[in-house]
């Protein structure tokens, strides 16, 4: 069984893990975009995410999504769609219902995505609406990770520039990871045991206002 919450000073407590695999970054239409359309359609279970330049004022405009990260086992794919957008093949994934693309508050993260085109999501997986039935309430993509693979992971770069020229090696590493242990999180839980919450575990606070 795993645990229904775990708390920072536990997390902090962990090792730190990274993606393993080779990262190659996507910025053009070029033999790179089309090696990682062959590696991704070979695969069943894809980590999904995507990363948007913040905005820490009311006047500041977004552009939207400026990163798509699709991970397998052993490679991650991150894809600049501001400079590639998304093409018919790489849409065709995302529509694909043979592979399952499994994130964290994918819903989001797919209207962000079809703003750049439009195509039938099928075959997401939301962590964030499943870890319940595994006895888990945390749903953030840290403390899940920690609860269910035992490791840390982190998100020094999570505010960072996304649309900067030149992405560093700690942004790649950061978007990589991410869209990683979504994928190795998902197939830990489709070999473990359900043990749901209950209504109450679900929501502590309701019933401590009920009895108090």
């Amino acid at each position: 069984m795993f645990r229904i919450s775990i708390s920072p000073e536990e997390i902090a407590a962990l090792d730190l893990v990274s993606f393993p695999g080779e990262i190659v970054l996507v910025d053009s239409l070029n033999d790179t975009f089309y090696a990682a359309l062959r590696y991704l359609r070979r695969q069943k279970v894809l980590g999904f995410d995507t990363e948007t330049r913040p905005t820490f004022s009311p006047d500041q405009h977004s552009n939207g999504t400026a990163l798509l990260q699709l991970s397998g086992s052993t490679r991650a794919y991150l894809f600049r769609i501001q400079k590639t957008g998304i093409p018919k093949r790489l849409a065709a994934i995302l529509s694909n219902p043979s592979i399952i693309k499994v994130g964290a508050a994918t819903a989001d993260d797919v209207k962000g995505l079809q703003k750049y085109a439009l195509f039938s999501a099928k075959s997401f997986v939301d962590l964030q609406s499943k870890v319940w039935e595994y006895g888990i309430r945390d749903k953030s993509v840290k403390k899940m990770t920690a609860i269910i693979l035992g490791v840390k992971i982190s998100k020094a770069q999570q505010l960072s520039n996304w649309e900067a020229e030149h992405l560093s090696e700690s942004q790649l590493r950061y978007a990589a990871t991410d869209a990683w242990v979504c994928r190795e999180m998902y197939v830990k839980l489709m070999k473990s045991q359900k043990h749901p919450l209950s209504d109450e575990e679900l929501h502590p606070e309701r019933y401590r206002q009920d009895n108090g």
